[in-house]
């Protein structure tokens, strides 16, 4: 897709962070969009921003764990521009840090329907709108660069996002003779309020988490996604992707050596010697590109000493099986 001139944009998580900068974006491209987000307060500060400028812009307050939701967002959407999207940005996602063995259901429940459920339900209620409106389109599901490896205080929100990943290709293989195009945006550490989620975004259906969340640890998250990518650079990376048709976004200059490096673990784990070697290779990294390999996931120094004095990446005070004195954070 070369050009976005007169396009109508749908963009879950829309108002703030990845997705913000998806419609800022979009919009200086002559995109029509509508911006869909959980947080009301999000959304109105979203469109103050665009409220002065000469773009066409609506607003959808959605749970995308809500199917009813999306479908009364989908029909509005219609009525509202007169036709489907175009494009299909299925942006939203929340993370939270602890223990793999601390995670209670609802831990997995919210992360997984966010991250997870909430691009199935996205697919399932635009794809077949796009479809019959025969005049092809893209779509766009943002999974993470934690989609590519294990997390051990993020196992929810690496399980959904390596899924999402999955769900991706297979949408693409699937959507090419309809003449959509499909891209999975996989970026890491980016500059958004994604921290603020387990605080003020994780609704009281979910339970307890069984991990020590409070406004230091997300300060301290806060610290690290500020040094990280701007959103709208994220979505420039993305918009020329769309442009080229390619599929899989990581936006760094040597984003396919890092994916590529990220999975030389896998044959490793196919022995008794592989995983002697990937446990020396942890221990003692020889070459730059086995440093790379183990570094610090998001590549910001989220898993430093500092943060770890917060609490951060511990479990829950009241749960009691979990041994992390000694453990480290990754």
């Amino acid at each position: 897709m070369k050009d976005f001139t007169g396009k109508l944009a749908f963009i879950t998580g829309g108002a703030s962070g990845i997705g913000l900068g998806q419609a800022k974006r979009l919009t200086e491209r002559g995109c029509r969009v509508v911006i869909a987000d959980y947080s009301q307060e999000h959304l109105d500060a979203a469109m103050e921003y665009f409220r002065d400028k000469d773009v066409s812009v609506h607003a959808i307050r959605l749970d995308v764990t809500d199917r009813d939701g999306f479908a009364a967002a989908a029909d509005e959407t219609e009525r509202v521009f007169g036709e489907t999207p175009d494009l299909l940005f299925l942006t939203a996602g929340v993370n939270v840090f602890g223990p793999a063995e601390a995670s209670t259901y609802g831990d997995f429940d919210w992360v997984l329907g966010v991250c997870l459920g909430g691009v199935i339900n996205g697919l399932v209620t635009f794809v077949p709108r796009m479809i019959r409106k025969g005049k092809g389109g893209y779509i766009a599901g943002t999974a993470s660069y934690g989609a590519f490896g294990p997390g051990p205080i993020t196992a929810p929100y690496a399980c959904a996002k390596s899924a999402v990943l999955n769900l991706m290709e297979s949408y693409m293989m699937a959507l090419k003779p309809y003449g959509i195009g499909v891209s999975c945006l996989c970026p890491a550490n980016v500059n958004t309020n994604i921290y603020q989620a387990p605080i003020a975004g994780r609704p009281a259906r979910y339970g307890r988490s069984g991990y020590n969340v409070n406004e230091k640890t997300q300060q301290a998250v806060a610290q690290v996604n500020s040094a990280g990518l701007d959103p709208l650079e994220v979505a420039d990376w993305l918009l020329a992707a769309i442009e080229d048709e390619h599929f899989l976004v990581v936006p760094y200059e040597h984003g396919a050596r890092m994916v590529e490096l990220e999975y030389r673990r896998m044959p490793l784990y196919c022995s008794a010697e592989g995983m002697r070697k990937l446990e020396e290779m942890k221990k003692r990294p020889q070459t730059e590109e086995e440093k790379m390999l183990f570094d610090e996931r998001e590549r910001g120094g989220v898993f430093n000493g500092d943060m770890r004095a917060t609490g951060f990446g511990k479990a829950a005070q009241d749960v009691d099986w979990v041994s992390d004195a000694q453990k480290p954070i990754y």
